[in-house]
C-alpha cells in the first residue's frame, strides 16, 4: 500500500504544480527532494516512518507493480536485486539519485481520472427504470387456463366430478373436460371461450347445460 500511496502523491502533486513532469523523466533526487518531500507529504502519504518512505521508493525505482519504467536498465536491475533481499540497504538509493524514473501514463490517468466510465455521462439525466420494472412492463399476462378439476361437473352428461383431485376425463362418460361443444352447431370449443369460434354464439364458460353435444 505504501507504493501506491507514494505513486498517487506523486501524480497528485505533479499535477498541480508541474503537469509537465508526469510525462518526463524525474531523477530519483528530484522526486525524494523535490517533488514528494517525506515531511511536507508525511500525512498525505499515510506513511509512519523515513525508512518506510525510502523502502517505497526503493520499490518504486526498482520499477514493481509496473508503475514508472526506470533508467538505466542496469539501475532498475541492481536496485530490484537489492529490494529482493531480506532486509534491503536502503543507502543505495545515494547511489542511483540520477536514475530516472518515467510515469506509467495509463496508472497516471487512473489516479487523476478513477471514474473514466462516467466521464462523459449526462448530468441529472433520468435514472434508467430498474429491471423488474421493465420486466414487467414487457411481460405480457399469461393465458390462464383452468385446470379440469375447476369444473364442478361434465359437460356432457352432467355428472358431478370427483374434488380435489385433477380430472381430466368424465369416470361417467369419458367425455374430455377441456373440450366444450357449442349448443348451436356443435363445434369444439375450450371450456374457457365465451363465444363459439364457428357460429360466435355466446356461451359462457360456467355455462353447462345437457344439450352439449
Amino acid at each position: 500500500m505504501d507504493l501506491e500511496r507514494l505513486f498517487r502523491q506523486i501524480v497528485l502533486n505533479l499535477a498541480a504544480k508541474d503537469p509537465g513532469g508526469l510525462r518526463r523523466a524525474l531523477s530519483l533526487a528530484e522526486v525524494r527532494d523535490g517533488v514528494v518531500p517525506y515531511r511536507a507529504n508525511r500525512r498525505a502519504l499515510g506513511i509512519e516512518t523515513s525508512e518506510d518512505f525510502e523502502l517505497a521508493l526503493l520499490r518504486l525505482y526498482a520499477g514493481e507493480a509496473g508503475l514508472a519504467r526506470t533508467a538505466p536498465a542496469q539501475a532498475r536491475t541492481e536496485l530490484a536485486a537489492e529490494l529482493g533481499r531480506p532486509h534491503p540497504d536502503l543507502t543505495i538509493l545515494q547511489q542511483y539519485e540520477t536514475a530516472t524514473i518515467r510515469l506509467d501514463p495509463v496508472a497516471v490517468d487512473r489516479v487523476l481520472d478513477p471514474e473514466p466510465d462516467l466521464r462523459f455521462a449526462p448530468r441529472n439525466s433520468p435514472s434508467a427504470p430498474k429491471p423488474e420494472t421493465a420486466r414487467k412492463r414487457s411481460r405480457s399476462k399469461p393465458e390462464i387456463r383452468p385446470s379440469p378439476n375447476t369444473v364442478s361437473g361434465c359437460n356432457r352428461c352432467g355428472a358431478t366430478l370427483p374434488s380435489g383431485r385433477a380430472v381430466n376425463f368424465c369416470p361417467q362418460c369419458g367425455q374430455n373436460l377441456a373440450i366444450r361443444h357449442c349448443p348451436e352447431c356443435d363445434t369444439e370449443l375450450e371450456v374457457t371461450w365465451k363465444h363459439c369460434v364457428h357460429c360466435g354464439v355466446s356461451v359462457s364458460p360456467r355455462q353447462r347445460t345437457g344439450t352439449d353435444r
